[in-house]
């Protein structure tokens, strides 16, 4: 259902443990309810923040694929806050430039943040913006 132009704006989640990504009309269906299990591969979605950040770290290590910027990304986001791994600023900032690079925008501004803000980088207003 992501690959239909009717569900723009549409808010989407990711599967940790094999990467797919569902949009949020599948995870709140009334009749459905909220799902348990990943609809591809039937991984539970609901589990504990450190087991979130064991099956991002196992997608980092498989070969580059579609969904290897977003578990960047979200990886950045648990270094960021301490979420299932212990607080790393500078890790999340390497992990924010990596999905940055590849033209993940929510990641670009993460990582615009961390300059503004001088968390896991020398302050730089300057490349802030960028």
């Amino acid at each position: 259902c992501l690959d239909s132009e009717d569900d723009a704006g549409v808010s989407f989640a990711m599967c940790f443990s094999c990467g797919q990504m569902y949009c949020g009309k599948c995870n709140v269906m009334p009749r459905l309810g909220r799902l348990e299990n990943c609809p591809t591969c039937r991984a539970v979605l609901h589990v504990s923040e450190q087991e979130n950040v064991r099956r991002l770290r196992c997608l980092l290590e498989r070969p580059y694929g579609r969904y290897t910027p977003v578990a960047q990304y979200h990886l950045g986001i648990c270094y960021t806050k301490g979420r299932g791994a212990d607080q790393d600023h500078t890790e999340a900032v390497r992990l924010f430039r990596l999905a940055a690079s590849t033209g993940h925008v929510v990641a670009n501004v993460s990582l615009g943040m961390c300059y503004t803000d001088g968390t896991g980088v020398d302050q730089d207003h300057t490349e802030a913006v960028r």
